[in-house]
């Protein structure tokens, strides 16, 4: 595909060159800035003076000067031309010598004194534009000898030139292009490339230089174009290796010339250009009578036999534009990121930041949606840039204007898909999915408004499930703007949200409450009256709570009374006084029994009269339930269960208060018993439940539970009245029917049996009546034995043990005391005050030593005597 990237201008005419003579032709050109030579085949050098002229409307052309020309004196065309600014000389070749001309006054150089200006025998030579001597005012030549089959390398200075080294080549050389140490030849048949200081040599590939003009370009440091047969452009650097892929030109090039990223060619009758970094052709221009191309200091000159052009490249941004233009989106990209080199680095990063955000319009209006997004993270895109192009999108508050000159040709939306709503609706989830990804990254860095503002408009929109997500999450979503939008959508739960993150808890309540009574139709949450539930329970505005508390209770009392009770303990103790919870549940007594419940039995308050206060709710609902006729046996068992459990579990409550409410009613006679047994009137419990109960299983829980907490006496004093209780009854002269006495026996027998490590059996037996056989009673005694038998081998045990522990402690204390005591004659008795003049002493408790004689003395005037251990002290 065809661009525009060069211009053909005239530089110099051919009445300017060379008037009137017909038979005057252009054999090589050079250029040096501004100044141009033109050698002639009439042995003419040509010295003109170029400059470039910029007209109002952006036009280039060329206005030449001639300065000077001069005959050289040989009657041979110049071959070549070469221009050392350094030393304002001019390299020329003609008739095979090589010698300086003056770059000012065209006057040849003359020799200096001892050393030679001129070489001879020369077929073509090169200069090394990658020198490798450090001296500036020396240029460094490399010759092919017409004779030898060498290459020479010399050393030009202002008047003379002095061979460097002499190089032998495989075949006879016929073009030589030089970079620092390397020689890049044209063979006779092949090319290859030649280190001069190493002596290595690579071989590359054939050529046939009989057939066609080789040729031989430096394009780079150590990189060369070479003349490829089938018509390739070769590149090859110094290890003879190709890091670019060839280009394809004209069987028939006669020149070649690199201007980045181009790669100019030149035949007989076309100029071909082509891209070094996609290999393909860009412009073909047209050329008649072609015969030179050269690139001097990235201008690129063109000669025929008669005339000179520049071939001008077009600025880099058109040439660019133009293929945006043909919505050429990589062909740009390539063109751009490989012009980096030639641009400045701030420059750059503008223009590339630029083109890759027009390539990403492009490729969005083709609904390219992947690759537009890549373009536009990479270009660093003004998200607002992609948001202004959806009506209504931008908040009315924003001052965005879009950038310019524009990046896209598109007036909004409805413009680019003409009409086609699956191309709206494509674009508008490729823009959600952008902004979802861009909103927490440094690209929404200064619009977060408008972005989450948008965002919040297309999930409403598309009834998108992440808009609630979006509220819920830190957002900058404009209530001014956003609030209409959800309203049109019908999006009121949303609606509450925003009010929420907008730090408007009322509106947002109000708005709920709304849509949970029916007067709003919004299903997004259909637990929505849980919702507010946990939003009261989570809030700190206490306002709040108390003004929609009783809004929840009316509408259901057992979810509700989690606003109070499921607030974290610190908090609800912070926050809601239990007593003003209790005073405000007073009304809705299903609810105040819940919140009891859940400060007695989660939170395990220890305030008495929170467990007598449930405990008495509890007892009206059993009365409450009893009085129905029928009653409702499933609630009346259910909250038995939960009365007994408390009566059972807490030790809190005020039983005589409970037990004045129960009384009467002989429904709740285990009730009683419970009460009775926390006030310790176990026979009035026991009583309760053997007699009047007939439930034997439960005087046996009974036992078990009101000596839980005691010691292992007390309960085997429970369980003995108990047993009592059993036997009062069976004994011969009492009244109970015959049936009733047997049940009180089998269930004294049954309580002994389960139970015998608990009782005294010696106790027991005293106490059993005779008639009762040993086999009736064989577990008990069983159970009993063993238990006596381990209690006294436990005994024993611990006996043992404390006897072997005061032992270790006696042996323990005559090691401290059992040390020798020292006498002398200045020490004196604690009885006598006397002297010792013999060993024979006692000790005191405490290590005192006195005379045996005054210590038995004491204890006979004691009226009481004291054990006293003597010892034996050596001095």
């Amino acid at each position: 595909m065809s661009v525009k990237a060069f211009e053909l201008i005239p530089a110099v005419e051919r009445d300017l060159l060379m008037g009137d003579k017909a038979r005057i032709n252009i054999e090589c050109i050079e250029c040096c800035g501004k100044h141009l030579y033109v050698g002639t085949n009439d042995c003419f050098i040509h010295h003109f003076l170029l400059d470039e002229v910029t007209s109002a409307k952006g036009k280039r052309t060329y206005s030449a000067q001639k300065l000077l020309h001069k005959y050289l004196g040989l009657k041979k065309p110049v071959a070549e031309l070469r221009a050392a600014s350094a030393l304002e000389r001019l390299i020329v070749l003609c008739d095979g010598v090589v010698f300086l001309v003056d770059m000012v006054t065209l006057e040849t150089v003359p020799s200096a004194a001892g050393g030679g200006a001129r070489i001879r025998g020369v077929t073509a030579f090169c200069i090394n534009e990658n020198p490798v001597n450090g001296d500036p005012f020396c240029v460094e030549m490399g010759v092919l000898s017409s004779k030898r089959r060498t290459v020479q390398i010399y050393m030009v200075y202002d008047d003379r030139v002095q061979l460097l080294k002499e190089v032998t080549t495989p075949e006879q050389p016929c073009a030589v292009c030089l970079d620092g140490y390397f020689l890049c030849l044209a063979l006779a048949t092949q090319y290859m490339i030649l280190n001069y200081h190493t002596g290595a040599a690579q071989d590359l590939f054939p050529y046939n230089s009989e057939e066609r003009r080789p040729i031989v370009k430096r394009i780079g440091r150590e990189e060369f174009l070479l003349a490829a047969p089938g018509g390739l452009g070769m590149f090859a650097n110094a290890e003879g290796a190709s890091q670019r892929a060839p280009v394809s030109w004209s069987e028939n090039v006669i020149g070649a010339a690199v201007s980045f990223p181009y790669v100019v060619a030149l035949d007989e009758s076309f100029i071909t250009i082509h891209s070094m970094l996609d290999q393909q052709l860009k412009q073909t221009l047209s050329f008649r009578d072609g015969h030179l191309l050269q690139d001097f200091e990235g201008k690129v000159i063109l000669a025929s036999t008669k005339a000179v052009y520049v071939l001008v490249p077009m600025p880099l941004e058109r040439q660019i534009q133009d293929l945006l233009a043909s919505h050429r989106v990589e062909e740009a990209l390539i063109l751009t990121e490989g012009a980096q080199r030639n641009i400045p680095k701030e420059k750059f990063l503008i223009l590339h930041k630029r083109i890759l955000q027009q390539a990403g319009f492009i490729q969005f209006g083709q609904l390219q949606f992947v690759e537009a997004k890549e373009h536009f993270w990479k270009g660093h895109l003004d998200v607002r840039e992609l948001i202004s192009l959806y009506p209504l999108l931008l908040p009315a508050s924003s001052s965005f204007t879009r950038c310019h000159p524009p990046l896209h040709q598109f007036a909004d939306l409805n413009h680019l898909a003409q009409g086609d709503q699956g191309k709206v609706l494509r674009c508008k989830k490729f823009l959600i999915s952008y902004l979802a990804e861009v909103r927490s990254t440094e690209v929404a860095n200064g619009c977060r408004e408008d972005v989450d503002t948008a965002l919040l408009k297309l999930y409403a929109e598309q009834d998108h499930d992440s808009l609630l997500d979006l509220l819920a999450s830190d957002n900058a979503c404009l209530l001014a703007d956003c609030v209409p939008w959800l309203e049109k959508y019908h999006k009121y739960f949303a609606l509450g949200l925003l009010y929420h993150s907008n730090g408007q808890d009322p509106a947002a309540l109000q708005m709920w409450t709304r849509v949970a009574d029916g007067h709003l139709e919004d299903s997004t949450r259909p637990d929505l009256f849980d919702y507010i539930v946990d939003f009261l329970c989570s809030t700190a505005n206490l306002d709040l709570v108390w003004k929609y508390a009783n809004w929840a209770l009316h509408k259901d009392p057992a979810t509700a009374v989690h606003i109070f009770s499921k607030r974290s303990g610190d908090q609800a103790q912070a926050d809601l006084k239990p007593d003003d919870v209790i005073a405000y549940l007073a009304e809705h007594r299903e609810a105040l029994l819940l919140y009891l419940e859940h400060l007695v039995l989660e939170r395990r308050t220890q305030e008495e009269k929170f467990h007598t206060h449930l405990a008495v709710l509890y007892v009206d609902r059993v009365l409450s339930l009893l009085s129905d006729s029928p009653a409702d046996e499933e609630q009346l068992s259910s909250t038995r269960k939960k009365l007994q459990a408390l009566l059972r579990e807490s030790n809190l409550y005020r039983a005589q208060h409970l037990l004045g409410k129960v009384e009467k009613c002989e429904q709740l006679l285990l009730e009683r018993a419970m009460l009775h047994g926390n006030l310790e009137e176990h026979d009035k419990a026991l009583d309760i439940l053997v007699h009047k109960l007939r439930d034997f299983p439960s005087a046996e829980a009974y036992c078990v539970w009101a000596s839980s907490s005691q010691e292992p006496a007390a309960r085997q004093q429970l369980f003995h009245r108990l047993l009592g209780v059993y036997l009062q009854h069976c004994a011969a002269g009492d009244s109970p029917a015959l049936g009733d006495r047997g049940d009180l026996e089998m269930a004294a027998v049954d309580l002994l049996n389960r139970h015998g490590e608990t009782f005294d059996a010696v106790r027991v037996l005293r106490t059993l009546p005779d008639s009762w056989s040993l086999q009736l009673l064989r577990p008990f005694l069983v159970r009993a034995i063993r238990a006596n038998m381990h209690a006294s081998r436990t005994s024993r045990l611990a006996l043992g043990l404390a006897h072997s522990e005061h032992l270790q402690l006696l042996h323990d204390k005559l090691k401290e005391t059992k040390k020798p005591i020292t006498v002398s004659a200045k020490k004196g008795c604690h009885l006598c005050h006397n002297t010792f003049s013999e060993p024979n002493v006692v000790c005191l408790p405490g290590g005192v030593p006195v005379h045996a004689h005054c210590l038995a003395q004491r204890v006979r005037d004691s009226p009481t005597k004291r054990q006293l251990t003597n010892s034996n002290n050596h001095t």
